[in-house]
């Protein structure tokens, strides 16, 4: 019998959901306190974008929670699934595990039990680099996209400005991995492309490539250095949607492309404008908003960084 094959996915139980390290600009207050979550919201808004996932067909695998590691919440850092859009069963696939920063590196062995389990092979990555998973690294047409950006030591500095100091957040993704990551990928080219504002950290918030074969693109220019900009236009021109600063700062780029058959929808986070659903729309693509906002305004994530994709698999 011919198998059939559906999405399958990643997701991190919210039950112990809190601000740990503080790790990103909205995961704290302007004078540098840690924001506090609305833990109950954050479940509600958990289960609605899980069991749209699963109504749309898509399996989900839920990492169970660890109140050690409230970060589990965010599984588009776990690493990366090779041949992500490769119709493979759970045992034929290799997932690459991320090096994450020190305040999230525990979750590691979460994922690695969890995908284990599923019958998915996992493997290492080079430790000397920082490399945060599919959240700086995916595939984008003929290309992989590699975002990256300063790494620096999370602190406060005095700044000119009141409060007298601001803290210090850099990036996640260490250019220095584009080699290994290359020969993980041959012979599709990969392409990198430096970050520049540290409210969008990870490059899944910057860029989302969607659709058919991932031809269409939302992209943030601000988000990226000014060569970084030039270098995406010459690769994707008029498929590039460029994003307002007021959809950008909803982190509509941070969005879960799912094509099934003839069918493309992108799942966005609620409140972006009615002018990009049109824009999403017109190169039909169906858009579907969902609200997680708590995690956005408290964690730094929204729709993608809560979904780990792991590949079109065999139904069992």
């Amino acid at each position: 019998m011919t198998p059939r094959y559906a999405r399958a996915v990643l997701m991190g139980d919210p039950a112990f959901f809190s601000v740990k390290g503080g790790a990103n600009p909205h995961t704290r207050t302007r004078w540098g306190t840690k924001r506090s979550v609305d833990r109950a919201l954050a479940v509600s808004q958990w289960r609605r974008l899980h069991d749209l996932l699963r109504d749309l067909g898509v399996r989900v695998l839920v990492v169970p929670p660890d109140p050690h590691q409230p970060g589990l919440v965010y599984p588009a850092n776990a690493g990366y699934m090779l041949d992500v859009d490769a119709e493979l069963r759970f045992e034929q696939r290799r997932f690459v595990l991320a090096n994450l920063l020190p305040t999230r590196a525990g979750e590691r062995e979460h994922y690695r039990r969890v995908l284990e389990a599923a019958g998915i092979r996992t493997e290492g990555f080079d430790e000397r680099f920082r490399m945060e998973g599919e959240a700086d690294f995916f595939p984008a047409g003929d290309v992989h996209l590699l975002t990256h950006g300063s790494l620096e030591r999370q602190r406060f500095v005095p700044a000119l400005a009141f409060p007298p100091w601001k803290r210090v957040y850099g990036f996640r993704t260490d250019v220095r991995a584009e080699p290994l990551l290359a020969g993980l990928v041959a012979p599709r080219r990969v392409v990198p492309l430096e970050l520049t504002l540290e409210a969008h950290y990870h490059g899944d918030t910057v860029l989302c490539a969607f659709g058919p074969g991932r031809r269409l693109l939302l992209a943030y220019r601000a988000g990226l250095s000014r060569a970084s900009w030039t270098r995406l236009l010459g690769l994707f021109g008029n498929a590039v949607i460029e994003l307002s600063d007021a959809d950008a700062a909803r982190y509509a780029a941070n969005s879960f492309s799912l094509v099934q058959g003839n069918q493309a929808r992108l799942l966005m986070p609620a409140g972006v404008s009615e002018r990009l659903l049109a824009q999403v729309r017109e190169r039909g693509v169906t858009p579907l908003t969902v609200d997680v906002s708590e995690f956005l305004k408290k964690g730094g994530g929204s729709v993608k960084c809560m979904i780990g994709d792991l590949g079109v698999v065999a139904e069992e």
